[in-house]
């Protein structure tokens, strides 16, 4: 499915648990932490709350309005994070779907509250010359979805303080892509720092990497 062409159809909600059993496989998340939201016209698609995505249907999935108004009813709950999923879609109109998980190596950093900086030149796929880290605020809270947004503005990613990480992308298989490069990248940086300290690219290094990243596609952030 291309950006912007999402419906509400049994094939996009079964691709959401898709992507969620991929991220299992790849041990990006466990247990039924973490959740995906897609854009879907002037509502989104989103994980319900406290299911293990081996056992979750289509028809589990939740429809929730992008304005303030409440899920239809007879729906199961919508996962605790649904807010700053709503927020990143009503602000972000490129971004079609969002992605949170709690990967080991990007959960050690948040718990550090430590950014990810240039340490590799993939750090470019995110927008930047680092990852930022969300300040910390209760899950499911706005105060929460208002740091998370700070922290993506002209970043396509962003750890969250002693929680997890999440990515946004203009199709569902970017999001994911997004999400198991951010934790490569994370887990290469957290590996370097135990026998030494990384070279940092610096400035002009970055400038060019971003150049070339320009046809790499980073029009969702």
């Amino acid at each position: 499915m291309s950006a912007g062409s999402y419906a509400d159809t049994p094939e996009l909600r079964q691709a959401i648990i898709d992507a969620c059993l991929s991220m299992e496989r790849q041990q990006i998340n466990q247990g039924t932490s973490g959740n995906i939201s897609v854009r879907v016209g002037d509502q989104m698609l989103i994980t319900p709350s406290g299911v293990d995505y081996a056992r979750m249907t289509p028809e589990m999935i939740v429809a929730m309005p992008l304005d303030d108004g409440a899920p239809e009813p007879g729906q199961m709950k919508p996962s605790s994070e649904w807010r700053f999923h709503r927020d990143i879609l009503r602000d972000k109109p490129a971004v079609h779907a969002v992605v949170h998980a709690h990967p080991v190596n990007c959960t050690a950093l948040a718990m550090n509250r430590t950014e990810i900086p240039a340490c590799h030149y993939m750090i470019g796929a995110f927008g930047g010359d680092m990852v930022p880290v969300a300040d910390y605020a209760l899950f499911g809270t706005a105060d929460l979805s208002d740091n998370v947004l700070k922290s993506l503005k002209n970043r396509a990613a962003c750890l969250m303080a002693n929680h997890g990480a999440v990515v946004i992308a203009d199709t569902l298989n970017r999001a994911l892509w997004r999400m198991v490069e951010l934790e490569t990248l994370a887990k290469g940086y957290v590996t370097s720092l135990t026998f030494g300290q990384p070279h940092i690219l610096n400035g002009d290094e970055m400038a060019k990497v971003m150049e070339a990243f320009a046809d790499y596609g980073l029009k969702d952030i």
